[in-house]
């Protein structure tokens, strides 16, 4: 029988074509991933890589289940390095483990303690923990602030991205005043409530609210430059269904100047390109459904990879030369992962990776794919060789 790591390549083939290489990071008995496309997975060296570890798949968190969290060192043979433990987890996004940006070696995730949500920042090096009394969502370019949003709400009307183990007391409203977005001091802990949900309902939305509709926000981003900051507005109402409604809003930082960058109803995932631009899969009325580069506060917006990025995928910027993106399961259920050319419109495959059938809904493995800082290595989620491990694409791009 060939080794595990070998086996693991085998089962990724189109990623052993052309220059990029495969190699399983992370493996059993226990299941590993790391979550969502645009937290900072890699230290600043591009050695150390976050992940989260967990026991069981294949139904959701409660209250009792606890993760592991920790690292792999790629310079010591892969080495499993843990750094403590979360009760404040999902399977999309694990517990908001990242690096702080501009930091070599502190790094924050969420928690739960004495039936409230923390964050805990630790230092890789020496680990020293210290905790502030509000978990975080994103975290500012310069690591000294973040914001964040209801993870009680979240986990009512969107598992997977919620934390089981204490109750939504808003869960009878529709549209609460007293939640929304947090801007959140890193030192101190000291929150401020920028954006209510109640806020956001007010501004009209002309086709309509359907009846019944519950509000929430989900997926902050703060831009490049500290200044501004996106989100969503969603709602489910007896129009939605099951599905639900969605406005892209940014706001300045202090949670002001509130605008809305994509109206239509059906923004998913997107990236901030650089301060002004934002890159995001929604629907248009001049294209219909594809990726879209928004110029914030204005109504420009154009088509990218009109004829090659043609289905929803999560999307980053390695520069503003190369998209980083994937894609759901096509009708073989492989997860592709690739590089996309703005200038030249050229697609460079990086892997297509096998969903079991199994891993669908709230506890699917989407890639997720995450670039090293210096846009050398890709590292993805994927359960295509026996569970949900981390993978690592290297060499995509000389340096």
């Amino acid at each position: 029988m060939l080794p595990l790591s070998r086996r693991a390549i085998l089962a990724a083939p189109l990623a052993l074509r052309g220059a990029a290489s495969v190699r399983q990071l992370t493996r059993g008995p226990k299941f590993h991933w790391f979550g969502y496309y645009d937290k900072l997975e890699f230290d600043p060296t591009g050695r150390y890589i976050l992940a989260n570890e967990v026991a069981f798949e294949h139904r959701s968190p409660r209250a009792g289940d606890t993760i592991r969290v920790g690292m792999v060192d790629t310079g010591d043979n892969d080495r499993w390095i843990d750094l403590g433990e979360s009760r404040a987890w999902n399977w999309q996004q694990g517990c908001m483990l990242q690096f702080v940006p501009g930091s070599k070696d502190e790094v924050v995730w969420n928690d739960r303690v004495d039936g409230d949500f923390v964050c805990h920042i630790v230092n890789i090096k020496s680990g020293k923990k210290r905790t502030i009394p509000s978990p975080i969502y994103t975290l500012s370019p310069d690591g000294k602030w973040a914001i964040t949003c209801d993870f009680r709400r979240l986990n009512d009307v969107r598992p997977g991205y919620g934390y089981a183990g204490v109750p939504d007391p808003n869960e009878a409203k529709l549209i609460p005043e007293d939640i929304g977005i947090w801007r959140v001091d890193m030192k101190t802990g000291a929150r401020k409530l920028l954006v209510s949900v109640a806020d956001a309902a007010r501004v009209p939305y002309p086709p309509g609210y359907s009846n019944n509709a519950k509000h929430w926000f989900n997926h902050l981003l703060i831009s490049p430059d500290g200044k501004r900051f996106i989100f969503l507005h969603r709602w489910r109402g007896d129009k939605e269904g099951r599905s639900f409604s969605t406005r892209l809003f940014t706001a300045a930082a202090d949670g002001r100047d509130l605008y809305i960058t994509d109206p239509h109803g059906k923004t998913s995932h997107f990236i901030w390109r650089d301060p002004q631009h934002i890159l995001a899969w929604a629907w248009h009325p001049s294209k219909g459904d594809k990726f879209y580069l928004y110029k914030d506060k204005t109504d420009q917006v154009e088509v990218i990879g009109e004829n090659v990025m043609t289905v929803n995928g999560h999307c980053t910027y390695l520069n503003k030369q190369w998209i980083l993106n994937d894609t759901y399961p096509d009708r073989q259920r492989n997860q592709n992962v690739f590089l996309y050319n703005v200038a030249s419109g050229e697609k460079r495959p990086l892997g297509s990776f096998h969903a079991p059938p199994e891993y669908t809904g709230e506890w699917r493995c989407d890639t997720h794919p995450r670039s090293s800082p210096d846009g050398t290595k890709v590292v993805i989620d994927s359960a295509h060789n026996g569970g949900r491990q981390l993978y690592l694409i290297d060499r995509i791009l000389s340096q």
